[in-house]
């Protein structure tokens, strides 16, 4: 399961990652993002070894999201050693997204 990740923990769990990290910018109201949850489960199922999967919350944690210019949800960014390489935004599916794991 994805790890909750905010404001006090982000650098540790992301920034700071020794592996690469998916992390999902999401709202609990957004209905493509419940959409996306049940896909992003299953990949991270198949990939947990080599990938970190992280879940953010942007309602709580909006300083996170104004920092990575995240204005729409879901929105996935990948990271590998503390900077963003890539990222989705909207409903995408599993091919799109392990085309940006990559």
């Amino acid at each position: 399961m994805a790890l909750r990740v905010n404001e006090e923990n982000f650098e540790k769990e992301v920034l700071n990652s020794e592996i690469p990290v998916l992390a999902d910018f999401y709202s609990d109201s957004c209905v493509p993002c419940k959409r996306l949850s049940p896909v992003l489960a299953e990949i991270e199922e198949e990939l947990s070894s080599d990938i970190k999967f992280v879940k953010i919350n942007i309602n709580f944690d909006g300083t996170i999201a104004e920092k990575y210019e995240v204005y729409s949800v879901p929105t996935l960014v990948f990271f590998k050693s503390g900077s963003e390489l890539s990222r989705l935004s909207g409903a995408v599916d599993k091919k799109a997204i392990l085309e940006l794991l990559k």
